[in-house]
């Protein structure tokens, strides 16, 4: 049996933009998803702290060193820049690889600039 486990995460990240007039989805600096081990174009979930809202979409790859995080399209209307939110990727496992496994986590801090790892 295969369950769905979470395979890393982005945490209190700061929302940078939001775009309105795009087709959609979170632009994410793409050495931040490189550091969190999410693939440019992978299914996302992400949590606004600031409101509650959680919004399913995909990673869109920003320009490297950029810090960027930006909620674009239809998602801008769910964030706001300097929000706090959380960006989670999840995997299929067998129940038996899935025991005892380890999610990688990235805390940011310092509007993005610092990145921990846990």
């Amino acid at each position: 049996m295969q369950v769905q486990m979470l395979k890393c995460k982005l945490h209190r990240v700061i929302l940078t933009a939001c775009e309105l007039n795009y087709e959609g989805s979170l632009s994410i600096d793409l050495d931040l998803l490189d550091l969190a081990g999410i693939l440019p174009y992978e299914k996302i979930l992400v949590v606004n702290q600031n409101n509650g809202l959680r919004l399913e979409t995909y990673a869109i790859p920003a320009a490297r060193g950029s810090l960027e995080f930006c909620l674009n399209g239809a998602a801008a209307r769910l964030g706001m820049v300097g929000d706090l939110v959380t960006i989670m990727a999840f995997a299929l496992m067998e129940s038996t690889e899935a025991v005892g496994f380890q999610p990688k986590v990235v805390v940011l801090s310092e509007q993005n600039r610092k990145a921990t790892v846990l």
